[in-house]
This record gives structure tokens, C-alpha cells and sequence, in this order.
């Protein structure tokens, strides 16, 4: 770790503690050069792997953002919309891995949004899950009524 101040190459930990959100780790380091006192905030960087083998990083904006898409004339909040994408993240940081197949994401999505709401759920789960035909969306429904699906 750098010196913010002098640029040093090394610097000793003071103290470390879990962030409030437990998510990250906030350190106390001092720079034995200059002496001078700084903190650091540590996060494990999710990153998405996409079909295609592309790695980006996990953008929680961009979770809501097609969410949001399938929830076009429903009353869903934003404040809504930012408690899923929250949720989504932490169920994916949950996992331990820091590299997470898109596929995974789309399925942390799923839960949180069927109790959010079973329309909009509908709508995300077709694209999602790439419904065919109308009988995949009968047997969805029918798992969302509690019941199991007729075999097809």
C-alpha cells in the first residue's frame, strides 16, 4: 500500500474492523516515513462472467435497471427496485465467489423479485428462463399458486 501523502511503499496496520455493512474492511495504516495517518476501505470486487467469457465488474444499478424494465406499468417503487438490486448483491456476496457466471445473477434476481411482485416475476422469468411456449408460463404460474405442474 502506498503512502497517500509521500508515497512510500510500505505502511503498517494500526487497526482493522469490519465496515458496518460487513462487506468490506476499513484499516487504520500509518506510513513509517512521513509518520502521517490514513485509512483504506477493502471490498472484494464482484465481477460478472458473461456467456460470451467477458468479465465486468457487478454494477447493482444495471441489476435494477433491467429489473425495472419488466416492472413497466406495475407498482413497483424505486426504493422497491433498490432493496432487490441490494439484495441480489448481498445473496451473491453471500456466495463467496468473486467471479459469478451471469446465469447466476439472473437466478439471485428471481426470488427477490417473485416476492416483489409474481407479474413482474412472470415478465423477467420468460426472457430469463426463455419460455417457448404457453404451457412454460402455465407451469410457472402454477408454481407461483403453490401448486405443482403438470407434466408435460
Amino acid at each position: 500500500m502506498h503512502c497517500p501523502f509521500c508515497r512510500h511503499t510500505d505502511t503498517r496496520v494500526l487497526d482493522s474492523r469490519v465496515a458496518e455493512d460487513g462487506t468490506s474492511i476499513r484499516r487504520r495504516r500509518q506510513c513509517p516515513m512521513c509518520e502521517r495517518r490514513f485509512t483504506t476501505l477493502e471490498q472484494m470486487q464482484l465481477v460478472v462472467v458473461k456467456r460470451s467469457g467477458v468479465v465486468e465488474p457487478f454494477s447493482r444499478e444495471k441489476v435494477v435497471s433491467g429489473v425495472r424494465k419488466a416492472c413497466k406499468g406495475r407498482p413497483v417503487t424505486d426504493v422497491q427496485l433498490a432493496r432487490l438490486g441490494q439484495r441480489v448483491e448481498e445473496t451473491l456476496r453471500a456466495s463467496g465467489q468473486a467471479e459469478i457466471p451471469a446465469d447466476d445473477v439472473g437466478l439471485a434476481i428471481l426470488a427477490p423479485l417473485r416476492e416483489l411482485d409474481p407479474v413482474v416475476y412472470l415478465r423477467f422469468a420468460s426472457v430469463y428462463k426463455h419460455y417457448a411456449s404457453v404451457e412454460d408460463f402455465e407451469s410457472e404460474i402454477k408454481n407461483l399458486r403453490g401448486t405443482e405442474p403438470a407434466p408435460v
